[in-house]
């Protein structure tokens, strides 16, 4: 009989997170010559990086367990009714959108939509995003969404100087924006060289300043005509950024009429979840003339091959990888899951639900104006949502606390911000609380005023596309959500082999406390006492994290890759000038690297030197130590990947660091690759000195289509005192500014990356990142007879992804690495990333997640592929004759008329015997990306187009 031990399954997560089961691991590892994990671990992982040990985190335990055991921890949060305001609303997600998107796996498990021809229900939704936001704030253009207001503030500010014509270095800021908003200003604003000066919304302009950033409604709740500002800052040939409110913009005169040049906000009220301060959609509109410089995606509309309207993401600078060095922005990911939460809220509600909502607030606002009149309060005369007020902090901090109320406290004033969950009875609350008497709201609403002076209402139109009008009752709006779901792969429907994007199970158990409201429902500036179970789940990961990478501390404020990136450059940025040596501003990086590598250096002011690699693609040693020797006197980082870019372990890391050092310097490591080294390798261990971690990769978080993202930092100890900081709600001592919106960046999803580790404990994830490899070697030995592996490490290893070579393919067949990914449409599978690092090629990364069968399937899908490629070499078909040129294939071109072509409809749609048991279809042909550019578009289509566009319910 077995053990007790044995039976009570703590470690049957591990089983169920990882793909293939022991009998499958053992045919694999026969195929690759060794005979165990370990083996395999041995003959690819250079000796001087192997970490014998064993993690020091918490589990395993059974699913049920690590749920109820982090609900006991939630349940150490109290869930106040919070109108504190600034930036962070109460809302109502309709369950709607709550179970059949945020709770849904075909939404929130799809990739980022670079292939556009099956990702058309995301690049739809994120277009009525955009259109929602251009029609609410008046603008011509918009985004597809930024990471949260503050950073999008930050990023107009460096899209204003690269547009205006003024030659100043002042930057201008109302003193009413939101704190937070000003700290992430102040920290990007330091290392570009801008002055940040505060002063009235409407205040004189200091001289020299390019851009104005102002806020209406204000932190404070005033509104402000924006019409002398802007004119203003335009004769002084700079630009007005405004941050505004989209609710507010349904009553006030949006800020696009009032001469606004950039617009930026939060889509967090309408329908997303506080979330103790992320994930939330920002958003940047501009003018016409700002577009080809906007940072962030944009969603634009083009054709098809047949000329149906197709959507895709569109032209823009994506400088991060155009300019590199000398690139402003690093965004390379975005909100694609909040804001298509947001914009389903909008078509749900439409125009008449979205005026409704605001004139609830603003009426209610005006109510609770009136009874602070009446009880001798002095409150602002002008307000949307928000009322301040000098009063009795002593007094009413403790009413307020014993209805379990929150207001803002602090500037000698006392801030109520209201929203749509306030009920009659809330709002009965609210001015009991902080008048000591009992109100009738509805008698006090016949002498409630307006607050909205008439030449700041709103009298333009908005919302007006069918999109908005047509899907307001509930079945309609599930079978919209559902339609457009449909189109979309997502890892609901099979493996996405990206590489370097680690697309891998978003376990069910991970993903259920996102949705409680002990995590969801709580403001990021909730006082401390009322989120302790919040602090002890944030320590637990932080510790947790900073063992698996060898750090001695981690701040979990980075809310992407790209912010962790410029988050460990400033960590050492600081360290130097602590030192007396912040002329230490050379940051040596690799030819190989990513493009947001030399972007995230130049956003802080360093001189970036590109170190060689060689032919194997590692790093040159001796151009390396050329490098350090030329600039030791100012040396101060050096950025690199690890495992490499190109998907090996490098030998000689450790010498790197050691290198780098000996001159004075700092080694960054990025994180992004961890998936090949948790259990196995401690980069803290290996020499290098800071590390962001992608969470939405190795750490489970989905990736949402095309975000959330996490990017949190680990230091040594020697850096910590330098971490982000934030000003509203301290993290530390540090006097480093902000670097995100709220302090724990998108709290709310830390839970997934938490449960993750607890379910899987010690052994589980150094098997899961074993496995990794185990399934990418598997994939390189099976497809290298058929298309060469272009990198290998030791033993002729790959770490967790393997770049195939398709250069001397194309160069004899014409068949591209495109043509390739299309095709694999065809055969059910989204494609690997193309042409990164290396153009010509495929990066595979299949994830230990996958099972062999779905690894072997596709290995089938890549050697059918490779025998088309090779009937067109041999004569056969003309490459622009073969179904790889045409791919992919839709079932408009199944069900047309005439077939014509030179295969037939079966080799189309059917290539091999699995497409015939389930099929996937893509909603468009091939996208006419030329058609796009050159006409831009990235609003809804007009109704002409109705029909042909599909928004069918």
């Amino acid at each position: 009989m077995r053990p007790l031990t044995d039976l009570l399954n703590t470690n049957d997560f591990t089983h169920r997170h990882i793909g293939p089961s022991d009998a499958e691991q053992a045919e694999m590892l026969c195929a690759l010559g060794v005979s165990s994990l370990d083996e395999l671990t041995a003959t690819t992982l250079p000796e001087s990086i192997r970490f014998e040990g064993q993690l020091n985190v918490g589990g395993p335990v059974t699913e049920a367990q690590a749920l109820a055991d982090l609900k006991a921890v939630a349940e150490k949060n109290r869930v106040f009714r919070s109108y504190i305001g600034m930036g962070y609303s109460g809302t109502l997600t309709p369950n709607v959108i709550l179970r059949n998107m945020l709770e849904n796996p075909g939404w929130y498990t799809a990739y980022t939509p670079y292939q556009a021809e099956i990702s058309q229900g995301r690049l739809e939704m994120l277009l009525n995003f955009q259109q929602m936001v251009m029609d609410l704030t008046g603008m011509p253009v918009s985004n597809a969404s930024l990471l949260d207001e503050a950073t999008a503030a930050a990023e107009a500010m460096t899209l204003a100087k690269r547009q205006v014509k003024s030659k100043g270095s002042v930057f201008y800021v109302a003193e009413d924006v939101h704190p937070q908003t000003l700290d992430v200003v102040r920290t990007r604003a330091e290392y570009f060289g801008y002055s940040v000066v505060t002063g009235q919304a409407n205040g004189e302009l200091p001289e020299g300043t390019f851009a104005a950033l102002v806020q209406t409604p204000g932190t404070y709740g005033d509104l402000h005509d924006l019409s002398p500002i802007a004119e203003r800052i335009h004769a002084a040939q700079g630009a007005l950024i405004v941050a505004t409110d989209l609710l507010a913009c349904a009553l006030l005169t949006p800020p696009g009429e009032q001469g606004a040049d950039i617009v930026i906000g939060s889509a967090q009220r309408f329908g997303v979840p506080m979330g103790f301060g992320g994930p939330h959609a920002a958003f940047l509109a501009c003018r016409n003339e700002y577009q080809r410089s906007m940072p962030g995606r944009v969603i634009g509309v083009s054709k098809d091959v047949r000329g149906k309207t197709a959507l895709r993401m569109a032209m823009q600078t994506r400088e991060q990888h155009i300019r590199r060095e000398k690139a402003t922005s690093n965004i390379c990911t975005a909100q694609a899951l909040l804001a298509n939460m947001a914009a389903a809220y909008t078509v749900y509600h439409g125009a008449q639900g979205i005026q409704r909502i605001a004139e609830r607030v603003q009426r209610m606002t005006g109510i609770l104006h009136k009874a602070l009149i009446d009880a001798g309060l002095t409150p602002n005369s002008t307000f949307f949502d928000t009322l301040t007020f000098g009063g009795h902090v002593g007094e009413i901090s403790p009413r307020a606390e014993a209805k379990g109320i929150n207001f803002r406290y602090g500037d000698n004033r006392i801030g109520v911000s209201l929203d749509e969950t306030v009920t009659v009875t809330d709002l009965a609350d609210v001015i009991e609380a902080i008048t000591g008497q009992a109100a009738d709201v509805l008698a006090l609403d016949g002498y409630a005023t307006g607050g909205i002076p008439s030449h700041l209402a709103r009298t333009s139109p908005y919302l007006t596309h069918p999109v908005f009008n047509t899907h307001h009752s509930e079945h309609a709006m599930l079978r919209y959500l559902k339609g457009l779901e449909n189109k979309d792969y997502s890892l609901v429907h099979g493996m996405i082999p990206l590489g370097s994007c680690t697309m891998k199970l978003n376990a069910t158990a991970e993903m259920i406390p996102v949705t409680w409201p002990e995590f969801g429902s709580l403001h990021p500036f909730a006082p401390a006492d009322q989120t302790e179970g919040y602090a002890q789940m944030l320590a637990e990961l932080e510790a947790w994290l900073a063992d698996i990478t060898g750090y001695d501390a981690v701040s979990l404020q980075p809310n992407s890759g790209a912010q962790g990136e410029y988050a460990g450059l400033l960590t050492i940025r600081k360290y130097h000038e602590a030192r007396g040596e912040g002329h230490r501003t050379v940051c040596l990086i690799p030819a190989s690297a990513h493009g947001t590598n030399p972007a995230s250096a130049a956003m802080l002011g360093m001189q970036v030197v590109v170190v060689k690699t060689d032919a194997n693609g590692n790093i040159d040693l001796d151009d390396l130590k050329a490098q350090a020797q030329k600039h030791s006197a100012n040396l101060g980082a050096l950025m690199i990947t690890y495992p490499s870019t190109h998907g090996v372990y490098e030998e000689h890391v450790t010498e790197v660091c050691e290198i780098v050092h000996a001159h004075g310097g700092q080694v960054y490591l990025d994180g992004a690759n961890m998936n090949a080294m948790v259990g196995l390798a401690k980069p803290g261990l290996i020499g290098s000195d800071v590390s962001h971690l992608n969470l939405h990769k190795t750490f489970a978080i989905p990736h949402g289509g095309g975000g959330p993202g996490m990017g949190p930092i680990g230091v040594k100890a020697h850096l910590t005192p330098f971490l982000p900081n934030h000003e509203v709600r301290p993290t530390g001592q540090s006097q480093t500014g902000a670097v995100s919106a709220a302090p724990y960046g998108s709290a709310s999803i830390l839970p997934i990356s938490y449960l993750y580790i607890r379910l899987l404990g010690p052994a589980g994830l150094k098997k899961s990142t074993q496995v990794a490899l185990l399934n990418a070697n598997y994939i390189a030995a099976k497809l290298s007879g058929a298309y060469p592996v272009l990198y290998t490490g030791r033993n002729g290893r790959v770490a967790h992804e393997c770049i195939v070579d398709i250069r001397p393919l194309k160069q004899a067949s014409g068949i591209t690495e495109e043509d390739i990914a299309k095709r694999l449409m065809d055969y059910g599978f989204h494609a690997p990333t193309m042409s990164f690092p290396v153009p010509g090629t495929l990066m595979i990364e299949p994830t230990e997640s996958e099972p062999k069968e779905e690894l072997d399937r596709f290995i089938d899908a890549m050697l059918h592929i490779r025998r088309e490629i090779q009937e067109v070499q041999d004569g056969l078909l003309k490459a622009e004759d073969s179904p790889l040129r045409h791919a992919p294939h839709t079932q408009d071109d199944l069900m047309g008329g005439e077939w014509n072509r030179a295969y037939s409809r079966e080799t189309a749609a059917f290539p091999t015997r699995a497409q015939k048991s389930w099929k996937y279809w893509p909603a468009v042909n091939r996208v006419d990306n030329v058609y796009g550019d050159r006409n831009f578009v990235c609003s809804c289509p007009p109704v002409e187009e109705y029909a042909e566009f599909e928004f069918s319910e």
